[in-house]
């Protein structure tokens, strides 16, 4: 298990450790911690606590936990990067990841019918043990999904009736009485608050949401099968308040499924007295941009969406990174050479084949693999410096050569990487023009150093001396290969 602490005044984020990309301490105040269970495997599990600044309850968050049901993995994905001013969040956005690489319910059945298995074995069962000690440091739970159909009180229709799940909240019971803490749990009424709260928003009245009582404590419920669930273990066995949010799969498209449930989140979190600082909700469509792989022993090299990869019959290859405009969720397959995730594994090819790039379910990006002949170059296309890997803020951006990045003064920036085509960047320098990160010895090698831009730069070393535009210079052997441009705005 690896687990990663980052900690910063406002907000913290959970950077990636690739080989591209260091990490600058910042200071401390509310912070987010992640760490990653089984890593490398197909059900690869990572799980993100985020503190707020002031005490308060913890929300646990799954999403994920069937496979084929995007609306709660992606909504979950969601708040990894949120910063909290009051309480805490436990997110888990992808519970069952093999189930979604495959986009089926659960490859070795539903696993949210397995709680109530106190011997389980496999992969489910080492996912369910961390879940449930998720549960047991938590004050309430949302378990997220996508259902079918709508739920309606009365049969209306095949797909409007009791037993559709669709656009509604889910509890186990109307109320709890917690032996624990002496204390009415009035779920119905939380529930109903929230839908309230909601539909006020949703214009159009087919998509309201709706409190669903399974009445599972009672002896006469038609859910029986909700007693294996994550929420009723949450109720009965920690006497926490669970809910299962359940979005309709009959709409019209998975971003609809994530905006409703963003917004149910945001309800509940407000009911609980959880304060959010910065939601972040955006769903662009998946794009890789590169993959960065290792042949043999040599450096790694950059190969960019629909590129080929030229290797000898034999070579091993080892796909380091897979670069696209999501952070989490993401996969490479060789296809018939290794499994359904292939990042950082190392084998050997014999076939000539091709690479498949997902995020979840979706395929982003593809890179073929080919034989070459022993003059051919090992990656098609000219041989240069492609991007500049800069972070802005907590936000990181590639510039290519001669590109203008526009920022705000007091802006932080840190130069990251070069992504090049080049064999070696031994000898390669990225100096900012305009300031010193090293003041002992100015080596003019300015990458990993933050640079704030109110106070950190020399006027002297911007065009025409007005503080306003200022050159990022790359040098090999003395001699310059690219130029970026920073130009700050008020």
């Amino acid at each position: 298990m690896q687990t990663i602490d980052f900690r910063h005044k406002c907000y913290c984020r959970v950077v990636r450790l690739i080989f591209l990309f260091s990490f600058i301490p910042l200071p401390v105040f509310a912070y987010q911690q992640h760490q990653v269970f089984f890593q490398n495997t197909d059900y690869e599990l990572n799980i993100y606590r985020i503190y707020g600044e002031e005490p308060g309850k913890t929300l646990l968050i799954i999403g994920g936990i069937q496979g084929n049901e995007p609306g709660g993995y992606l909504a979950a994905d969601m708040y990894v990067e949120i910063s909290l001013k009051k309480g805490n969040l436990i997110v888990v956005p992808r519970a069952n990841f093999s189930s979604i690489l495959r986009n089926v319910r659960g490859i070795n059945g539903d696993m949210n019918r397995k709680f109530a298995n106190v011997d389980l074995k496999g992969s489910d069962g080492l996912i369910i043990e961390k879940l449930k000690d998720l549960i047991k440091e938590s004050d309430f739970l949302l378990n997220l999904h996508d259902g079918s159909g709508f739920y309606s009180e009365e049969s209306v229709s095949d797909l409007k009736n009791p037993l559709r799940y669709g656009q509604s909240i889910i509890a186990d019971c109307e109320t709890f009485f917690s032996k624990k803490s002496n204390t009415i749990f009035d779920l119905g009424a939380m529930a109903r608050k929230v839908c309230s709260k909601i539909n006020a928003e949703i214009k159009n009245k087919k998509h309201h949401f709706h409190f669903n009582n399974h009445r599972t404590l009672s002896p006469d419920t038609i859910h029986p099968e909700q007693r294996k669930s994550a929420t009723y273990f949450a109720l009965t066995q920690h006497d926490i308040p669970a809910f299962g949010i359940e979005t309709s799969k009959s709409l019209p498209s998975p971003k609809q499924n994530v905006r409703y449930q963003t917004m149910v989140i945001n309800a509940f979190m407000e009911e609980f007295g959880i304060i959010p600082e910065q939601p972040r909700i955006a769903l662009p469509d998946p794009k890789m941009k590169y993959i960065i792989v290792a042949v043999n022993d040599a450096p790694p090299m950059v190969v960019y969406n629909g590129e080929t990869l030229f290797i000898e019959k034999g070579d091993t290859v080892n796909i380091i990174h897979a670069e696209v405009n999501y952070e989490r969720g993401i996969t490479a397959n060789v296809i018939g050479m290794g499994s359904f995730n292939d990042i950082r594994k190392e084998f050997p090819v014999y076939k000539e084949t091709y690479i498949i790039v997902k995020k979840d379910n979706l395929k982003c990006g593809k890179v073929y693999i080919a034989f070459k002949e022993p003059s051919e170059k090992r990656v098609s296309g000219k041989t240069a410096v492609r991007y500049l890997i800069v972070q802005i803020n907590r936000k990181k951006i590639a510039l290519s050569p001669g590109e203008h990045l526009k920022v705000k003064r007091g802006d932080v920036l840190v130069l990251r990487d070069l992504i090049t085509d080049l064999p070696t960047k031994e000898k390669m320098k990225v100096n900012f023009k305009g300031f010193v990160g090293n003041r002992k010895y100015n080596d003019g090698e300015d990458r990993g150093y933050r640079i704030n831009t109110a106070r950190d730069l020399m006027v002297k070393y911007s065009k025409k001396h007005k503080g306003l535009n200022y050159n990022i210079i790359v040098n090999k052997a003395g001699k310059t290969i690219a130029v970026f441009f920073v130009n700050i705005f008020d």
